[in-house]
């Protein structure tokens, strides 16, 4: 009896050394790949700031200004005019505020438990 729960052990002793094993090769793997990914986004992060650094320097007005007047006339754009954005006058007034007495009185009429739809229904001859 005794003897037979020693190899019952034993192999149950050898299946977890296996098992431990294995998840220990896993997490290695898992491990380096977790630097792998660290070390790409740290080299991606290194070209996105080139690139806005290039995107800095391009869309400065001293660099974009040779560019237009070069091809000014192909393209056929001229500098803006103050008159081109116009002026506050020139702006619309704030609406009036809204008539409520009809919404207060379709609310009134549904407290009371008369649907106003109910008699246009009525009215066309649907229902």
């Amino acid at each position: 009896m005794i003897r037979n729960l020693n190899i019952i052990l034993i192999f149950t002793s050898v299946l977890m050394l296996a098992g431990v094993y294995a998840l220990k090769f896993s997490i290695e793997n898992t491990a380096s790949e977790r630097t792998e990914l660290v070390a790409l986004i740290d080299s991606q992060e290194g070209e996105l700031s080139l690139v806005k650094a290039d995107e800095a320097v391009l869309s400065q007005p001293g660099h974009i200004e040779p560019i237009v007047r070069r091809h000014q006339l192909a393209l056929a754009i001229e500098p803006v005019k103050q008159e081109q954005f116009g002026a506050f006058d020139a702006l619309p007034m704030r609406p009036v505020k809204p008539n409520t007495a009809a919404m207060d009185s379709l609310f009134e009429s549904l407290e009371a438990g008369i649907d106003p739809i109910d008699a246009i229904l009525e009215l066309e001859g649907i229902e």
